[in-house]
């Protein structure tokens, strides 16, 4: 596969670094509010947020955690090499934080009827990782 993406000369996949704690503070049943007041740059804490406002039938305040959520994440790919596109492979751990926030504001913008948002966000989804695009629905 990369080998393939080298032909074709696009960037290589982005792996953000890991981030243990906060993704361990929810595995163990920490309320997502007090992991992102705690890590405020975690990505996976704001889209659990997104997850769960959505969940309830709050979508406004779904779609605010997942703008936060994928702010927090686009500064992460770019401290992290990225350039604005090219892979974020849901099939390493870290990076799916950003893609469920991605795919947590693509469902909210798509609920209030933000059409182009919804459209420019599953796209985003399906280019940075066509597995998490799969995953997430």
């Amino acid at each position: 596969m990369s080998i393939h993406e080298n032909l074709l000369g696009g960037p290589p996949p982005t792996h953000l670094p890991d981030d243990p704690e906060p993704r361990e503070l929810l595995a163990n049943g920490t309320a997502p509010a007090d992991v992102a007041a705690k890590y405020p740059t975690s990505s996976l804490a704001w889209a659990q947020l997104a997850d769960e406002a959505f969940e309830r039938g709050s979508v406004v305040e779904s779609y605010a955690y997942a703008r936060t959520g994928y702010h927090r994440g686009l500064d992460a790919l770019r401290r992290n090499g990225w350039k604005g596109h090219g892979p974020v492979p849901w099939e390493h751990e870290p990076n799916r934080g950003f893609l469920r926030a991605l795919h947590a504001l693509a469902r909210a913008a798509g609920s209030i009827g933000e059409q182009e948002e919804y459209e420019r966000c599953s796209q985003f989804l399906k280019d940075s990782s066509p597995t998490a695009a799969q995953t997430l629905g």
